[in-house]
This record gives structure tokens, C-alpha cells and sequence, in this order.
């Protein structure tokens, strides 16, 4: 896991409004009319040969005694990447944070699930253990440790060739310089994918993997997302598409708010957190074409 407390998301924080509720738009009129939204959620049913890797149900959590999320219901079966959506402050990263268990997020009700077993008030380093990644947006700089030493530690004693896995993202000068010292945008988030690839976590967050990131860098940053997660991966004609996913080994939360990481990754799934409220769930690309053209409050008004 890459490392850092990243005390810079506890004080970006925004003020969050009251909880929007659900809307019946059925009788309506504009973008919305005809649908009707917010459906109970539900644990869906998995296939024998599918296995849940996170379950998230009715989570709220608190910072500072100020509530962020309010009754967060998600669901991601093994080998699939979910895309999570969301303007800038509201509760994203607080997810992946509560999820990865940092302290100073207040689980207040609710439960986490990580391949069946309760982690909600693990420490940080067990996750870890138990297979959970994460790349920050912001991760902090930390001075008087190498990279290299940080991808060491992340591998976790495992035999990894840690010069190859560096020259395949372009950053083998980088491997003697201080964790994120004077990094570009692109650096840094190529430094947190060879601690991912180091670490191989059976669980990837990703918190907005595109930011700071130049066209140049953001092509490579997809194709190491992908081959992290065995994304793109040859289906036999004969084997069910959902039988092969979940055949792959890892599983991955992706934050966005602006959906440019979806022109190179793929996904399985999108939800829209919007105000500590999680809503809208369906394809991903269908989801970033109705932000696109109505903005976020439509999806928290209407199920499309």
C-alpha cells in the first residue's frame, strides 16, 4: 500500500448540504420524467461461480463530528472495476478512506466487507495484509525515503523484480529520489502504480487517477491500470462473460469526477455519490453521458 496519512484530504473537506431524499419524477416534466428513482437497494444475487470481493452496507461515517456519508450501499464482486462519480467535496475520497481505514473517518453505522470477512474497524496495516490498495491523489512527499525502498516495502517480502516493473512505466531514474520529492503530476502517479504492482492487492481504490497527469502520461497510466487489474483479456467464445471476470483476480473502485480515465480503462459498473448520498447505479459510460448533458443533481433526482 502506498504510504502516507495524506493529511491534505482532512483539510480539503467541504461542507456538505442536508441529505437529498428521492424524488418521484414519473409525472414530470424535462430530463428526468417518466422515471422513477431511487430504487430500494438490495445485496444482489451472485452466480456459484462469482464471489463478492467488497460489500458495503448502510454505511455512515462522521469526521470531526460532522457527517460525510450518510447510508452507503455498494456491492463488488470479484474481478470487477466499479467507477465512482461525484463533484469535488462530496465524499468520495472520505469513502476510499473509511474503506482503507484512516483514521479520523468515524464509522458511525453500517458495515464493511472485504472477502467475507468484517474489516470496518481494522487498522490500516491489516487491510493491507489482507489485500487492499490504495493510490491517493495527493499523496504526501516523504523526505529521507527512497522510492525503491517504499516499493520494497510495499512488495511485502514477495520476490518482485522491481527494475523491470520500473523501466515498464518509464521511471527507473526516479527509483533513488525520495518518496514523491519534486514529482510532476504524472510522476507521482506512476510512482503509486509501481507500489500497486509491487503490493498486487486483490482490492484496487483509485482516487482520481487522471489528475495532474498530461495526455502523454495519462495513455500509460491506463495501460498499467488495465494490466494491474487483467483488464482486456482474451474471452474463449465458449465461456460466459461474467464466468471470466470473475475468473480475474483483482477487483477496483475508481474515483472520477471528470470520467476522461474511461477512454482508457474499462469498467463494469458506475454509482454517483453525490452530497454523502450514494445513487444511480448502471453502466458506467451511460452514467458520464447523463452528467455530461444534465450535470450531477439529475442523477440523484432520476434512476436512468
Amino acid at each position: 500500500m502506498p504510504c502516507g496519512q495524506a493529511q491534505s484530504f482532512f483539510n480539503n473537506l467541504l461542507d456538505e448540504q442536508p441529505s437529498l431524499r428521492c424524488v418521484d419524477r414519473t409525472g414530470g416534466i424535462g430530463p428526468g420524467a417518466g422515471r422513477r428513482c431511487c430504487e430500494p437497494w438490495t445485496i444482489n444475487p451472485l452466480s456459484k461461480e462469482t464471489q463478492r470481493m467488497l460489500l458495503i452496507e448502510e454505511l455512515s461515517v462522521e469526521v470531526g463530528g460532522k457527517p460525510i456519508l450518510n447510508k452507503i450501499n455498494m456491492d463488488i464482486p470479484k474481478g470487477e472495476t466499479h467507477i465512482l462519480f461525484g463533484p469535488n467535496g462530496h465524499g468520495k475520497t472520505s469513502l476510499m478512506m473509511t474503506i482503507m481505514g484512516f483514521s479520523g473517518y468515524e464509522v458511525t453505522h453500517g458495515k464493511i466487507t472485504f472477502k467475507g470477512e468484517d474489516i470496518t474497524h481494522l487498522p490500516i496495516h491489516e487491510r493491507a495484509r489482507l489485500g487492499v490498495g490504495v493510490s491517493f491523489q495527493r499523496p504526501p512527499t516523504i523526505n529521507g525515503l527512497k522510492t525503491k525502498s517504499m516499493v520494497e516495502i510495499c512488495a511485502q517480502g514477495r520476490q518482485v523484480d522491481i527494475d523491470a516493473l520500473a523501466e515498464k512505466l518509464n521511471f527507473s531514474s526516479f527509483l533513488n529520489r525520495d518518496v514523491n520529492q519534486n514529482f510532476s503530476g504524472g510522476e507521482i502517479k506512476r510512482s503509486e502504480m509501481l507500489q500497486l504492482m509491487a503490493q498486487q492487492p486483490d482490492l484496487v481504490l483509485l482516487d482520481e487517477p487522471e489528475s495532474g497527469v498530461d495526455l502523454e502520461n495519462i495513455a500509460l497510466l491506463g495501460d498499467t491500470i488495465n494490466a494491474l487489474l487483467g483488464r482486456g483479456i482474451q474471452v474463449p467464445k465458449e465461456q460466459p462473460h461474467k464466468v471470466a471476470v470473475a475468473g480475474q483476480a483483482r477487483s477496483a473502485l475508481v474515483i472520477t469526477h471528470t470520467g476522461h480515465i474511461l477512454d482508457y480503462i474499462t469498467a463494469d459498473r458506475g454509482q454517483v455519490l453525490y452530497n454523502g448520498v450514494l445513487c444511480c447505479s448502471r453502466n458506467a459510460r451511460e452514467i458520464l453521458k447523463w452528467i455530461r448533458e444534465y450535470g450531477y443533481q439529475e442523477c440523484v433526482i432520476c434512476t436512468m
